[in-house]
C-alpha cells in the first residue's frame, strides 16, 4: 500500500480513469455489433448508425480510450460492410 500523499492521489486517478475507461470500451463494442447486426439484416436507418459509430470511435480515439490507428482500421471495415449490405 502507498504511503506518500502524491502515490495514494496516483492510485485514486488510476481508479478513476480505469472506470471510465472500461466504460467507454464497453460502449464502444455495443455500438460496433449492433452496428454489424443491423448490417447483416440489412436494417433501415444504416447510415445513421454507421455514422453514430464512427463518430464513438473517434471520440474514443481522441480519447485515448482505444488507439487512433484501431479506431481507424475499425472505421474503414464497417464502412465497407456497409457499403457491401447496401449494394
Amino acid at each position: 500500500m502507498a504511503h506518500h500523499k502524491s502515490a495514494m492521489k496516483r492510485i485514486r486517478q488510476t481508479t478513476v480513469r480505469t472506470e471510465r475507461n472500461r466504460a467507454g470500451r464497453s460502449k464502444l463494442k455495443h455500438a460496433v455489433r449492433s452496428f454489424r447486426a443491423a448490417a447483416s439484416d440489412k436494417a433501415e436507418g444504416l447510415n445513421e448508425n454507421l455514422n453514430q459509430t464512427i463518430s464513438l470511435l473517434n471520440k474514443a480515439a481522441s480519447k485515448g480510450i482505444i488507439p487512433a490507428k484501431r479506431a481507424s482500421r475499425k472505421i474503414s471495415r464497417l464502412t465497407r460492410l456497409a457499403n457491401a449490405s447496401q449494394a
